[in-house]
């Protein structure tokens, strides 16, 4: 039994499966719809989500078209980079810290229109229904969810570009055939400022090679420019701020370091990851500024950060990147962890030198005010700081408790 609603705030991207949804809670709800839109830097046009939502008969005073990319960076992205998130190894999770920060303009609008619900065009295989559903509670815990996907039987592809066609919705040229014909996509895909995803029917056998045309941003490594590039970040407190000296917002930085990557092929992975939900899933990502930012923090903080410090904190990363990408993200925990890390970063400042080629990001300097290498400590060659025949009481009594059981165990 369906819940009676008045008003819903949509997650609309203006595309094909949130265009059906839109139709479909009208419908089924006869609910008002309110719809919101987030520019997050996905490299498509947002605007003309607001005339096909009018076309849907949405309200102009109904329309959210918000550019949140600032925000985005730097309070989302830019603390989850001062953790070094990376998830089983591979993933830096671009589509994970997006969820959160849509979730909470959803639950912003739904307080400032009176709105009674929320929905998402989340399917119910994913990890993005709990990530969305988490922030939405979290924010907010009287509010009424609608997921589509876990109650309509318009479980494919096909299914839903019949309605659609059905139902007079509008379908891109993307999505029709030469003859007009619905057509089904050979990926789905998710982007955003950090990152593109790619997943679906020819990915989803983990043996097929990714189809070269399926890299929509980066060049291959291959065909990457033959001539290495060299650039300088610098950080403070944590966050990269210059950019070969010159300063640049959160969105900005990242937005410029993702040029260098897909100019250089750097950013590419395929992986199969293991979901939330409790399968596995293959997909395919590039993360072009991502990887350059995690390579060029791990250097700063190498030279910043004191030894049991660093280790701590590197024991934190597992558990941390899997909150964001189960979609803890407004957890205590969460929140808990993050005031740990950012206290790390009081003295993580200072620049790091990169060399980009072919796929490849190297560290090739760092320097800082704050550095805790010393030279003249660590040198091979002649010195007056460190005496070596202090090395040999500090072996002993870290030997001490294997000496003693080495002794007892002597004969068995």
């Amino acid at each position: 039994m369906k819940k009676e609603v008045k008003k819903v705030v949509l997650a609309y991207s203006g595309g094909l499966d949130t265009s059906i949804i839109l139709k479909w809670l009208q419908d089924e709800y006869k609910a008002e719809v309110i719809t919101f839109t987030a520019d997050l830097g996905q490299g498509e046009e947002v605007e003309p989500a607001r005339q096909k939502a009018l076309d849907n008969g949405i309200k102009p005073e109904n329309i959210f078209i918000l550019d949140i990319q600032e925000e985005f960076v730097k309070d989302y992205v830019f603390p989850m980079f001062r953790a070094n998130a990376i998830y089983e190894g591979e993933y830096l999770l671009g589509t994970s810290i997006a969820r959160p920060l849509i979730a909470k303009k959803q639950i912003e609008i739904a307080k400032k229109m009176g709105a009674d619900a929320v929905s998402h065009g989340a399917t119910g295989k994913g990890n993005d229904q709990v990530r969305f559903e988490l922030g939405y509670l979290g924010l907010n815990p009287d509010i009424t969810v609608i997921a589509p996907w876990r109650e309509w039987d318009l479980n494919s592809r096909e299914k839903l570009l019949a309605y659609a066609k059905d139902h007079g919705i509008n379908i891109d040229q993307k999505h029709v055939d030469a003859d007009g014909n619905p057509t089904v996509s050979p990926y789905s895909m998710d982007a955003n400022l950090l990152h593109i995803s790619y997943e679906g029917l020819h990915l989803e056998n983990p043996m097929n090679e990714p189809e070269e045309s399926m890299w929509l941003w980066s060049n291959s490594p291959e065909n990457a420019p033959d001539k290495k590039e060299y650039i300088t970040i610098g950080y403070k407190n944590g966050d990269p701020v210059t950019l070969n000296g010159k300063e640049l917002s959160p969105a900005t930085m990242l937005r410029t370091l993702n040029e260098y990557g897909n100019k250089h092929g750097i950013g590419r992975i395929d992986i199969v990851e293991n979901r939330f939900v409790g399968m596995k899933a293959r997909g395919c990502y590039e993360t072009p500024g991502g990887t350059i930012m995690l390579k060029a923090h791990r250097a700063i903080e190498s030279i910043c950060l004191d030894r049991e410090e660093a280790h701590m904190k590197d024991g934190m990363i597992a558990k941390y990147a899997e909150l964001i990408y189960n979609g803890f993200w407004f957890s205590p925990e969460r929140e808990m962890m993050q005031a740990a890390i950012d206290t790390t970063q009081k003295y993580v400042q200072g620049d790091v030198k990169l060399k980009l080629y072919k796929g490849n990001v190297e560290v090739v300097g760092r320097k800082s005010d704050m550095s805790l290498y010393s030279e003249e400590h660590s040198t091979f060659e002649e010195d007056e700081v460190y005496n070596q025949k202090d090395a040999e009481g500090f072996i002993r009594l870290n030997a001490l408790r294997r000496i003693i059981a080495g002794k007892k165990r002597q004969g068995l």
